[in-house]
């Protein structure tokens, strides 16, 4: 009798095994199947390339292969946030033409991905649109969050020996409600030292033509940020957007603070 159970325990731990490599197996074949369009911003193209650059190295290392439609360009956003909605509207349609036969969409914005996501969808009323729209925005991340929530990836190899604190950009944390997988991927890097510094959630200042229109208020927001990532005795701020890593960066080099700026592509990107 014992050796009959013995016997069937043995049997149910093999076909556990099984079926785990099995699924295993047919995942790591969906990662190499998976198609990922890139959109990259404006800001993104014309000053920070390497975050691009990054951000295809890192999409490529999970197994995806990497499509960069040539033909896109601004989602919007800065006509939107102007009040100019008519022609931030075309550009939305734009991008749904453009985007809607992706497989995914992924962006290292979180500014201009809740454009698309969440702001889309408030000014394309067209019944026509409809359908595709919620396809696009259904299919639309911003990079960390896709990783980590969508493929489960949270280690990517990377090696990076130095003391880092994180920002929360408004949109990241606010509209995306995306808070620990860019803090899951920071963790995971090998060497590092991850500092929470106070404040992390207050904003930086920036906000588009918020900074242009309000530059007293921008300059102060700015000063207590950098003040709050010097009392955290880091190298390194990382952030997942640009805008706000060239807001905060050019207020720490204005004032001499020796802590660089670095998005969160670069930092993993560079380093796998």
């Amino acid at each position: 009798m014992l050796f009959i159970i013995a016997v069937s325990h043995a049997i149910n731990y093999a076909l556990s095994n099984i079926w785990k490599t099995a699924l295993q197996t047919e995942k790591v074949r969906s990662l190499l199947l998976m198609k990922v369009s890139l959109f990259i911003p404006c800001l993104t193209d014309q000053f920070f390339p390497r975050v691009g650059v990054n951000l295809v190295k890192i999409l490529r290392k999970v197994g995806a292969t990497v499509d960069y439609p040539m033909e896109q360009t601004c989602c919007g956003q800065p006509a939107f946030n102007s009040g100019y909605h008519e022609e931030a509207i075309e550009l939305a349609q734009r991008f749904l033409q453009i985007f809607h036969s992706a497989e995914y969409i992924v962006s290292p914005s979180g500014s201009c991905t809740s454009m698309v996501k969440i702001f889309y969808p408030e000014i394309l009323q067209d019944d026509v649109l409809q359908e595709v729209l919620s396809e696009v925005t259904s299919k639309t991340y911003e990079f960390s969050d896709f990783l980590v929530n969508v493929l489960g990836v949270k280690d990517l190899g990377a090696q990076f020996p130095h003391r880092v604190t994180y920002h929360d950009a408004c949109d990241v944390l606010r509209e995306l409600k995306v808070k620990e997988a860019p803090r899951e991927l920071i963790r995971h890097v090998g060497g590092i030292e991850f500092v929470e510094m106070a404040n992390s959630e207050g904003c930086c200042g920036f906000g588009g033509t918020f900074s242009v229109k309000f530059p007293e208020i921008s300059t102060a927001m700015a000063e207590d940020k950098a003040n709050a990532i010097a009392q955290s005795g880091v190298e390194y701020v990382v952030a997942n957007d640009s805008s706000c890593l060239m807001q905060i960066g050019g207020y720490l080099s204005r004032k001499g603070i020796p802590v660089k700026p670095l998005h969160l592509a670069e930092l993993l990107g560079e380093n796998i």
